[in-house]
């Protein structure tokens, strides 16, 4: 934000609408209870601040040049957020309307977050959801979204990160696979095993080497970057896939693969926009899915 160009007086700004919703500076004067003279003074010096001509005088009455008219719809808005801004700090409007944006992976969106999402229309229902399922960062600087649920903390100096309480992940399969394939043991040989996972690229194999599973790029028989469908997949038998605990253990159609395989570690956190942050609206969404995650991690 480049506060230096917020220098300009509000009343004067003020002047020059209801100067041009009354149509004379008389009228203007009395609307806002000053004298016609003060009303002048003010858009003059408007005016002499922003080196353009802003209002020209017509007899009685006044009219606005091209300049004129592009300020005033903005200060026009400007005097709504001013009336807002006094009804909040009155204590008076303790109205949350409008609408958020929320954004995390296809798995969190469709099998974590329908409770909270509920919970919110329920409490907040003038409060719009807009739902961004996808496993591509989105630029929150930008304001692609409003609060992201990410599994690393952001470096950006300009947004606001909490900490959720870890998830875990664990390898699952249907029972069916799981006996066909004989149920090895994670440190078994799994050359036979079929996987599902995101790529078959060696980057990802020697990533699940690092969590203890080793196979090849050909064992990755469906590779998709659709979670939810990779999860389809595995429920469907097609193979073992990934997921977060506490989505899978509650899925009566699978089992974990490999039992003796230690918990695989999934780091959360909640992200907002520092600016964003600031807004009612956002901070009550925010503040409920960090609630949810931890209370229910």
């Amino acid at each position: 934000m480049e506060w230096q160009i917020l220098s300009f007086d509000w009343n004067h700004a003020r002047a020059l609408l209801v100067t041009a919703e009354t149509g004379s500076y008389s009228a203007a004067a009395k609307a806002l209870g000053t004298t016609q003279p003060t009303i002048g003074r003010q858009i003059a010096a408007l005016e002499e601040q922003l080196a353009v001509t802003l209002i020209e005088r017509i007899g009685r009455g006044v009219a606005l040049t091209d300049a004129g008219l592009a300020l005033v719809e903005h200060a026009r808005e400007m005097a709504e957020s001013a009336r807002h801004f006094a009804l909040v700090a009155s204590g008076r409007s303790e109205a949350l309307e409008g609408t958020v944006t929320i954004t995390a992976s296809e798995s969190i969106c469709v099998y974590v977050l329908a409770p909270v999402i509920a919970t919110l229309r329920e409490q907040y229902p003038d409060i719009a959801l807009d739902v961004v399922a996808t496993g591509r960062v989105t630029n929150l600087r930008e304001r692609e979204a409003d609060v992201a649920i990410r599994n690393f903390r952001p470096d950006d100096t300009e947004l606001v990160a909490t900490k959720l309480p870890d998830e875990r992940g664990s390898f699952y399969a249907v029972p069916e696979y799981l006996d066909k394939i004989g149920r090895p043991h994670a440190i078994d040989d799994l050359g036979h095993v079929n996987f599902i996972g995101f790529n078959r690229t060696p980057d990802y194999v020697r990533a699940m080497a690092g969590l203890g599973l080793t196979m090849t790029e050909a064992q990755i028989v469906l590779a998709s970057d659709n979670h939810v469908f990779q999860w389809e997949m595995t429920c469907r038998g097609l193979g073992v896939g990934m997921n977060m605990e506490r989505i899978g253990d509650t899925e009566p159609r699978v089992e974990r693969a490999f039992p003796d395989l230690a918990p695989i570690p999934i780091p959360m956190w909640l992200t907002s926009h520092r600016e964003v942050r600031t807004s009612r609206r956002v901070r009550v969404v925010f503040d409920a899915i960090l609630d949810f995650f931890r209370s229910s991690g």
